[in-house]
């Protein structure tokens, strides 16, 4: 049994690859920014986005993914020109993770230091240490003609 059936019980029902090896240089929140050389957390050790408090507040989160473009919207629906993000929260309303939706309306996370993933749903990661989805974030991407 892989670590990520025992941690993520759901994603064993919904579906899931791993498309990436363990790398510790980023994690969740910079995936989902589309970044792979640094570490997103509020926390003082790691990047944040300068003028965002580093707190670990939904709030918080949704500025900081605001600064590169992300704005609060209400479904994970995919639509031609957007990219979009889903934050994560536990029960208490503290982020816990980001995920990201590609192109074919599936969905990729950095599962902390370790392996990337593709998975079918948001709900994959649910019922887990992340939570459930607390916020839908999206942003215009550029369109190819």
């Amino acid at each position: 049994m892989s670590i990520f059936q025992v941690a993520f019980p759901n994603l064993v029902k919904t579906g899931y690859k791993i498309t990436g090896p363990q790398d510790p240089t980023y994690n969740c929140i910079a995936w989902a920014a589309n970044e792979t050389d640094r570490w997103w957390w509020p926390n003082p050790l790691y990047y944040w986005p300068s003028g965002i408090p580093r707190v670990e507040s939904l709030e918080a989160f949704v500025r900081a993914f605001g600064t590169i473009g992300f704005r609060v919207c209400k479904d994970a629906v995919l639509e031609s020109g957007f990219e979009k993000i889903a934050i994560y929260a536990d029960a208490k309303g503290i982020p816990t993770h980001a995920a990201r939706q590609l192109p074919n309306d599936k969905w990729t996370s950095k599962l902390g230091g370790l392996e990337d993933i593709e998975h079918t749903e948001t709900s994959g990661l649910e019922e887990s240490e992340y939570g459930a989805v607390a916020v839908m974030m999206r942003r215009q991407v550029a369109t190819t003609s």
